[in-house]
């Protein structure tokens, strides 16, 4: 059995306009890179991080707490080191903070024969989520983990379901270059909705998970709605409405805010659409004068993956 392993850990699009807390998907084409070796020494050590201004302490890193609920529950008796290079920017709503939590608990994973499932091995990196954001939230790392299109039917008991994702789905990402934390932008969001609302979020949730099943682009496409978080967050990101606007008169299925933003997805059949979108949005941003990073990915179906 190998002593370490590298791998990549993809960045996440989490709500998915319509499921918040519930809906997310993997990306291809950004993520992290994170090596992990064993260790005789109990513990966890990130011996380095490069890319982003993050700690390196165990119990201030999310990687170091996922890794060590991980130990906690398993019968391995020494520990690990972590090299983390950092592909995604922390803060930019595409599953920093994910990556790096289910990088290293399916890293080590693997490394001592792999004795957790991937749903036990969501709820160690969950920890991370809760370091990270104040909430353990599974809608970045169970499809970092699962790959592709995940559902979290429940959180108590911990319930993930793997949702079909068609062939031609492609995402495109912009990141305006400022910082919106999930705590934050958790803070500012109503603890109650109205029946109505929630008659009309439901069924889009139910819309999206049948479109993605039955692989039906317009009905995918009506279902990206949401009707109560996005109103709230989206006056923390400048350009929002002319992103949003300009991506769907381009041929967009769908565009909302990725995680809790600042950055923006939006959902296309073929990639030749969703580049066109993405130039979209960078007229956006151009014009406004914001700095942005932009991504176009296939859906990542296989998740987290030994490089």
């Amino acid at each position: 059995m190998n002593n370490e392993i590298r791998v990549f850990c993809p960045a996440t699009i989490a709500n998915v306009s319509c499921g918040f807390d519930v809906l997310g998907l993997a990306l291809d084409a950004v993520g992290d890179e994170m090596l992990v070796r064993k260790t005789k020494e109990k513990g966890i050590k990130i011996t380095k991080l490069t890319g982003q201004d993050l700690p390196t302490e165990t119990l201030e890193n999310v990687a170091g707490v996922a890794g060590l609920a991980f130990l906690a529950a398993s019968d391995y008796q020494g520990g690990f080191e972590i090299e983390i290079y950092k592909k995604i920017k922390a803060g930019s709503g595409i599953g920093s903070s994910a990556a790096s939590s289910t990088g290293a608990v399916w890293a080590m994973n693997e490394l001592t024969g792999r004795p957790f499932s991937a749903l036990q091995l969501v709820k160690f990196a969950m920890e991370g989520e809760r370091l990270a954001s104040g909430v353990a939230h599974a809608d970045n790392v169970a499809p970092a983990l699962f790959g592709g299109f995940t559902l979290v039917r429940s959180y108590s008991p911990l319930d993930i379901v793997k949702i079909n994702t068609p062939s031609e789905l492609f995402a495109t990402v912009i990141h305006p270059q400022i910082e919106v934390k999930t705590s934050d932008s958790r803070r500012i969001l109503k603890t109650t909705i109205s029946l109505e609302d929630g008659i009309k979020q439901w069924g889009n949730v139910g819309g999206l998970i049948a479109g993605l099943f039955t692989e039906d682009y317009d009905l995918i496409g009506r279902s990206l709605e949401d009707h109560i978080v996005e109103p709230i967050r989206s006056i923390l990101i400048p350009g929002f409405d002319a992103v949003k606007q300009k991506a769907i008169e381009t041929g967009a299925l769908g565009c909302g805010i990725s995680g809790s933003g600042p950055s923006i997805f939006a959902l296309s059949k073929g990639e030749a659409m969703a580049r066109k979108v993405a130039q979209a949005m960078t007229d956006v941003y151009e014009k406004i004068g914001i700095d942005y990073d932009v991504h176009v990915s296939k859906i990542n179906t296989e998740g987290i993956k030994k490089l």
